[in-house]
């Protein structure tokens, strides 16, 4: 009946990690270096990448969308962050690396106690942004050894069968889609490179080139990218680095009319080039690699880093993208109410598989006729499931859900005119008093995040307490940040906005982010609820002298209303819930069946009705 075309559940063969690191040991002793630094991470320093890039994965075995590793001649460490530290266990041979929480030990420190004197420690320039080569140059110099590039990768020495790499097509993102001609955003890009004093912006994130000349592609699973370079320079037609290979007659005669189209093979050369013009390359910080850097200076240019413009622009949504938003977050709702209303009837009997779950509901997403993909690898947690917070279910973990545990799903659909994610927690049966006791302080949390007003300029770090206050009372916490930025038919993950401690970006009108707390009961259950949020204006204080903003939730599905403990929630807390079922249930009854709409009756009641 169901079945997942855009996940698989394959069990990812575990690495023989001790030969492959033997084998790494011997490719660095020929090339004379004593050790190697192996980030997650592809040219474009990518959250996800293609398979031809997963070089920390294949070494390991470890499949989070984060870490790195150090090898050296006599151990080998892998550093994680608390998103994956039950996941590594299971994952990776504890007798090869040493697991390190890189909260509480960076590889720079690791490195500044480990690395012997007068070592040299190889990096891949392509690999590492220039900040992070000049951390791990600062470490290794403290430790009496050096960094040094190794080129080619030693990794891509050893690894015999690497997939070939991707070759998806590049499409058109259409204006009523987009909502903003490419050649007007390559406009302000460049009224920016000059802004900046620059002479030219080198694109290194393909999400900002995606975005710049409105195309897709399809080269990173879950994720509509190309992967490419550009060069917008401040003045005359921009650069855009893609195999054309990927490109149909009328894709590139579109692309064309805006900007040079070139092989990949000729961005080096067009960066040396700057460099040998004396120009001033503005590289972006969170992606631009170091190879870029050092090509420029090393031909007599001149870098200055900082945040790539696009950034920001790409993150302020216009009314375009922020209707087909509401669009797809209503046809994505109407879709998960459908799964929920069916996880109702099936599930209590006990026989319902984490995997048959997200096969149902990527199964009713695509029945709306307008799913491209799912956003990312459905997450789905069954009881002590639930509590690994980037769990993805394979053959050889896949759980019953049964009755008297809590069931996490955290998903999410790629439409043209939005991306979605959204994470429930449902109860299986009768939950516990310490299940709803935690849900509705998670609740509270995400309440707070969602009735927030703050003045603009107001920055993610501000917000992030107000959804972790009800937990920490009771001594409680969770170990990620409360909300992501999202992208509109781009990256489910997308920056500079966050709301979490790190979260120092102001947030503007037209971000979109998520408010997610949540809580992990390690061997028992997982805890989170997420809802996608619009930053909008508030209405003026009384009095005030401050521009205000607030969020809109664009999310529309029930929580569940077993799992909440009424007695807890403030009269403005349960007001706020009340209002937000009425919505769900207005929005949602006329795009279900009749089962459905029989479920979201009941689903979308005021707390003590029904």
């Amino acid at each position: 009946m169901f079945e997942a075309r855009f996940q698989s559940f394959d069990d990812p063969e575990r690495a023989p990690a001790g030969l492959r690191v033997q084998a790494l040991r011997a490719e660095l002793a020929r090339s004379g270096l004593d050790g190697f630094i192996l980030p997650r991470a592809d040219r474009h320093q990518n959250e996800y990448v293609p398979p031809s890039e997963e070089r920390l994965e294949w070494l390991t075995g470890f499949t989070g969308s984060a870490g790195s590793t150090i090898v050296l001649a006599d151990r080998a460490a892998l550093f994680v962050d608390g998103r994956y530290t039950l996941q590594v266990r299971d994952q990776v041979d504890a007798e090869v690396f040493s697991i390190v929480n890189v909260g509480e030990t960076n590889p720079e420190k690791w490195l500044e106690a480990n690395l012997p004197a007068g070592a040299k420690l190889g990096y891949d320039p392509w690999l590492h942004t220039v900040d992070g080569a000049e951390r791990l140059a600062t470490a290794c110099s403290n430790a009496g050894g050096t960094l040094v590039p190794a080129e080619p990768n030693p990794v891509d020495a050893i690894w015999t069968d690497r997939p070939a790499p991707p070759s998806g097509a590049v499409t058109l993102h259409d204006l009523r889609f987009a909502g903003e001609y490419a050649a007007s955003k390559l406009g302000r890009i460049r009224a920016e490179v000059a802004t900046l004093r620059a002479d030219a912006l080198v694109v290194s994130d393909p999400h900002a080139v995606a975005w710049a000349f409105n195309i897709r592609g399809a080269d990173v699973a879950h994720t509509p990218l190309p992967l490419a370079f550009a060069i917008v320079p401040k003045e005359g037609r921009p650069s855009l680095y893609v195999d054309g290979a990927k490109l149909s007659n009328a894709v590139r005669h579109k692309l064309e009319e805006l900007t040079e189209v070139c092989e990949p093979a000729e961005f080096d050369r067009d960066l040396k080039r700057l460099g040998e013009e004396k120009r001033t390359v503005r590289l972006d910080q969170a992606t631009a690699a170091d190879a870029l850097a050092r090509m420029v200076t090393a031909a007599g240019g001149k870098i200055t880093r900082g945040a790539d413009p696009i950034a920001m622009m790409k993150a302020v949504k216009n009314p375009v993208e922020i209707e087909g938003a509401h669009e797809a977050h209503r046809r994505d709702g109407a879709a998960v109410a459908r799964f929920l209303a069916w996880l109702e009837r099936e599930a209590p009997g006990g026989n319902l598989t984490e995997i048959e779950a997200v096969e149902a509901l990527e199964t009713f997403r695509r029945d709306t006729g307008a799913l491209k993909d799912v956003s990312f690898p459905t997450i789905s947690g069954a009881g002590p499931n639930g509590a690994i917070v980037h769990y993805r279910v394979t053959r050889a973990t896949n759980r019953r859900i049964i009755p008297g545990e809590l069931f996490l799903i955290d998903s999410g659909g790629q439409y043209e005119d939005g991306t979605t994610d959204i994470t429930r927690t449902v109860a299986i049966g009768a939950p516990s008093k310490e299940m709803r006791t935690r849900f509705t302080l998670v609740l509270k949390g995400h309440i707070a995040i969602a009735r927030a007003v703050f003045p603009d300029g107001t920055t993610g770090a501000q917000l992030d307490p107000f959804a972790r206050q009800h937990l920490w009372e009771a001594g409680l916490d969770y170990d990620h940040g409360t909300g992501h930025g999202v992208g509109s038919y781009l990256s489910v993950h997308e920056g500079p906005a966050r709301i979490s401690k790190l979260g120092t970006t102001p947030l503007k009108r037209g971000m979109i982010l998520s408010n997610e707390p949540g809580y992990y009961k390690p061997g028992a259950y997982g805890i989170r609820i997420e809802n996608l949020v619009l930053v909008v204006e508030a209405p003026d204080a009384p009095g005030g002298d401050k521009p205000l903003n607030t969020f809109e939730t664009l999310t529309l599905v029930p929580f569940d209303r077993r799992l909440i403990d009424r007695s807890m929630l403030t009269a403005e807390e349960d007001s706020w819930l009340e209002i937000y079922h009425a919505r769900v249930a207005g929005a949602l009854v006329p795009l279900v069946d009749a089962e459905t709409r029989a479920w979201l009756d009941l689903a979308t009641q005021p707390l003590g009705h029904g």
